[in-house]
């Protein structure tokens, strides 16, 4: 799921659709009860009994025509039965539109399963709420089915929603950075809250606003940009997860590395890092290359989180696993990457040649 500062959940947006018909509806009656005992009181005033007094209103504000029970013979009961009519009449109009959309409405709710949607929601208790229903929120959706553990899915794109819940999984349509639509989705009752959104700005802000509606919760939190980590922490993120560095934890428990340093069934491998949106690249550090004699995490910067070093295998056979930030690179070695979004972007950073340094009047490359 990316950002969408437009986004807002069906739900939502049938509730206030719904809100504006119940409230004329509630209104309209009111209106029509104070116009009944008013007019009530004004013929009771004039000298007729409460009972025919109150039938004649009743018969005057439906429009019914049997006639005028008592003489209307002065110029106050003229006058009175007057406003009486045009009150009441426009009342009970009023009254019969709100009753149609209201109806209506109502139906409406039904052929979507909007209730029965809310009516599952309110049911959840010590859930997990996803946020965001891209590569890693697949993998947690099915991870949480298998596990029976209960959970709700908030996704505003509607083509992501709707093959949600073609697979089974409860998902609401709504803008996860919007507080309205978390507490639609029961934040308060919740017990976790993944936010993997792609966005970093994004995951910051939903990780705030959980954690002011339900200070216990537990906030697990994305982060894409390694600058982003502290930032999540400091929102109020319980654990923080870089999917690159996911990538290369699981290369390190599912890969074995030979002498040779040819990777073992590589096939698996990639395809289990696609499900994060990630995939393995070989390259080799040549004498004229920029980040030869530089550290790892010098090269990981010049990335800007494009890869991770998950193991460098050096020319006189020497096979470094999951480097320090302060291993050097040397000439020849053979560097392991995990690699986000294009190869290209990690390939220009190794393939880029080292600048001249310049002495005196001379280039030495």
């Amino acid at each position: 799921m990316e950002r969408d500062g437009d986004g807002s959940a069906l739900t939502q947006g049938a509730n206030s659709v719904l809100g504006s018909p119940l409230r004329l509806l509630t209104g309209t009656l009111i209106y029509v009860l104070a116009v009944y005992v008013v007019a009530t009181c004004g013929f009771v005033y004039a000298g007729w009994p409460f009972g025919d007094a109150a039938y004649m209103v009743l018969l005057t504000v439906f429009s019914v025509g049997y006639g005028e029970i008592r003489p209307v013979d002065t110029l106050f009961l003229r006058w009175w039965t007057s406003a009486t009519i045009m009150l009441g009449c426009t009342g009970m109009i009023v009254l019969t539109g709100a009753l149609v959309q209201v109806f209506t409405l109502f139906q409406f709710r039904r052929l979507l399963g909007l209730d029965k949607m809310m009516t599952e929601i309110e049911k959840l208790d010590g859930h997990v709420i996803i946020c965001g229903y891209g590569r890693i929120g697949v993998q947690l959706a099915k991870a949480m089915t298998e596990a029976k553990r209960p959970f709700l899915i908030l996704e505003r794109d509607h083509a992501k929603a709707e093959d949600a819940k073609a697979q089974g999984f409860l998902c609401m349509v709504g803008e996860a950075t919007h507080e309205e639509t978390l507490k639609a989705a029961g934040i308060a009752r919740a017990k976790v809250l993944a936010t993997v959104l792609p966005d970093d700005a994004a995951n910051v802000f939903i990780t705030l606003s959980a954690r002011n509606l339900n200070p216990g919760i537990e906030i697990i939190a994305r982060g894409e940009a390694p600058t982003t980590e502290n930032k999540l922490f400091h929102a109020g993120a319980d654990k923080v997860v870089m999917p690159t560095h996911i990538g290369a934890e699981r290369i390190v428990e599912m890969i074995l590395y030979p002498a040779t340093g040819q990777l073992e069934d590589i096939g698996t491998v990639r395809r289990n890092l696609h499900d994060f949106g990630l995939d393995i690249e070989m390259v080799e550090m040549g004498a004229d290359s920029a980040l030869t004699g530089e550290t790892v995490g010098e090269a990981e910067r010049r990335g800007n989180g494009a890869f991770f070093v998950v193991q460098i295998d050096r020319a006189n056979g020497q096979s470094i696993q999951h480097p320090g930030e302060d291993v050097t690179l040397e000439q020849g070695d053979k560097v392991m990457l995990v690699v986000r979004g294009s190869r290209l972007s990690a390939g220009a950073v190794f393939s880029a040649v080292k600048a001249p340094v310049r002495h005196g009047r001379t280039f030495v490359g």
